[in-house]
């Protein structure tokens, strides 16, 4: 008898410590859980804040010189939009400071890029993932994950030593930097973007609508443009709006090959342009006063412009979604 509740009472013991050690390892996740979430808080607050404090700054500088009271003068925001001359001057007086050839030539040269680039690099995707025996897709994996290493400026040495000597032979104009070697190099910057991230989205193309396509007897062409590339063109977009992200920020490369000048806008694929990213690279080093402010003035109109853009393209990316 006295053996029988020695083991109740040893079993009970048992029960207890077991629940206590449950509690424990319970409410050490809870911390972890806790400990984890605020982390995760941190991070959000810290790119929240970051991005705010850009936008913030940049704005805070750029639209001083519009106002009046400012301590390094004032200009025209009309004239400044709407300027076809860029002349930084000390004084003021004689200084121009027009922008909108510079918004002609960036978005000239975006759109050039999408046109040749966007159709390269999809295409290019489906190759690898659809038509592409295994050996041949060994090797243009890696090599377009290399093109995504290259440094920007790489790209612009290679423009400036292959592709604008190239232009200057067929050109009418005495050098060869210009919009058309803008927009090769910018197409082939996105490339890497589009191909990776479009060859992901058909990937994720389920195999069944593949077979069933096979099924009522389409070809392999037939199957790809009319299904697989329809299922995918959400993702496909997405990396579209990556690619002309990319195009639009681009500055180094662009500097080195798009001739910069002081004025005009572009009226033919032979002439030079001057994007609002290498107005900004070209000179912020050695301006200031009105002018450096002017500088951040033009990092704004770019700012707008790239949000409007992306508001636009993630639109379209939301509408391919939901069909």
């Amino acid at each position: 008898m006295d053996m029988n509740v020695n083991i109740i009472q040893s079993k009970k013991e048992s029960s207890h410590q077991g629940i206590v050690k449950g509690m424990q390892v319970d409410k050490k996740r809870q911390v972890l859980e806790y400990v984890a979430r605020k982390m995760f808080l941190l991070n959000a607050c810290i790119a929240v804040i970051s991005v705010a404090a850009i936008t913030f700054f940049v704005f805070f500088k750029g639209l001083q010189p519009f106002f009046s009271g400012n301590a390094e003068g004032t200009y025209s925001l009309v004239e400044f939009l709407t300027g076809m001359e860029w002349r930084p001057n000390d004084d003021l007086s004689q200084a121009l400071f027009g922008i909108f050839y510079m918004i002609a030539g960036s978005l000239l040269a975006t759109i050039g890029a999408i046109i040749v680039g966007v159709p390269i690099g999809i295409l290019t995707a489906v190759f690898i993932a659809e038509i592409a025996p295994k050996g041949v897709k060994r090797v243009i994996q890696p090599a377009v994950e290399l093109l995504a290493g290259i440094p920007s400026v790489i790209y612009g040495v290679f423009g400036l030593g292959i592709i604008v000597p190239k232009i200057m032979q067929i050109s009418p104009r005495a050098q060869g930097q210009s919009l058309l070697a803008v927009v090769i190099v910018l197409a082939i910057m996105i490339l890497p973007t589009v191909i990776t991230i479009s060859e992901s989205a058909i990937n994720a193309v389920p195999r069944s609508y593949i077979e069933g396509s096979y099924g009522l007897g389409a070809s392999k062409i037939q199957t790809i443009f009319k299904v697989v590339i329809p299922a995918a063109k959400s993702g496909i977009l997405a990396g579209v709006v990556l690619g002309i992200g990319r195009a639009i920020g681009e500055t180094m490369a662009v500097m080195l090959v798009a001739g910069n000048p002081i004025a005009g806008i572009p009226t033919s694929l032979w002439d030079p342009i001057r994007p609002l990213t290498t107005n900004i690279a070209m000179e912020m080093g050695y301006a200031f006063g009105i002018h450096q402010e002017l500088l951040f003035s033009t990092g704004v109109v770019l700012f707008i412009f790239i949000i409007i853009l992306n508001l636009i393209l993630n639109r379209i990316t939301a509408k391919a979604g939901e069909h």
